[in-house]
């Protein structure tokens, strides 16, 4: 029987371009939650989160999302205000809007097709996508609960949206 080699790697090749998504998150209640979308954002090869509030990333959690290579952080985390003017803005650029939310229009995410240029964003914890932010989106997609709660964490239902994401444009 053939054995298994440990010694850890990294990715088999950079990226053939730059991914055009973009995460969005509106105020969430918890850093660490932001600081785990971080972390996957990263690793998803994702260049750019905008976050609003009293946003703060725990460097502990949001870890190796720094290439050494370069000395540059491999994520730019833009703090505002407010998410909707940035949402207009990302928009009137040619970007697809799309909501992480359950809906009665949502999509599942299963069946769902990322536009490249996307912005993926995310809601409040407990509150979800306010109405302001819900009538700026182009699509919404929800994924599948099959118990309780009936809703997963912010933070696990933001990587899975991105690694479906990242499969269907493996690539960049």
């Amino acid at each position: 029987m053939a054995g298994f080699s440990h010694e850890r790697h990294k990715p088999l090749a950079p990226l053939d371009r730059p991914r055009e998504l973009i995460v969005a998150c509106a105020p969430l209640r918890s850093n660490v939650n932001l600081s785990r979308i971080v972390r996957t954002a990263g690793c998803c090869g994702v260049r750019q989160i905008i976050c609003c509030g009293t946003a703060k990333i725990i460097d502990k959690i949001a870890r190796d999302s720094v290439d050494d290579d370069k000395n540059e952080s491999a994520v730019e985390v833009r703090v505002h205000r407010t998410l909707a003017p940035q949402l207009r803005e990302l928009k009137r650029e040619g970007y697809r809007l799309v909501g992480l939310e359950q809906t009665t229009g949502s999509q599942s995410l299963y069946s769902f097709s990322f536009e490249r240029k996307s912005v993926l964003v995310v809601g409040n914890e407990r509150q979800g996508l306010d109405d302001e932010i819900l009538a700026l989106l182009d699509q919404v997609v929800e994924i599948p609960v099959y118990g309780l709660p009936y809703s997963y964490n912010v933070a696990a239902a933001a990587s899975m949206a991105l690694y479906e994401y990242c499969r269907q444009y493996p690539r960049g």
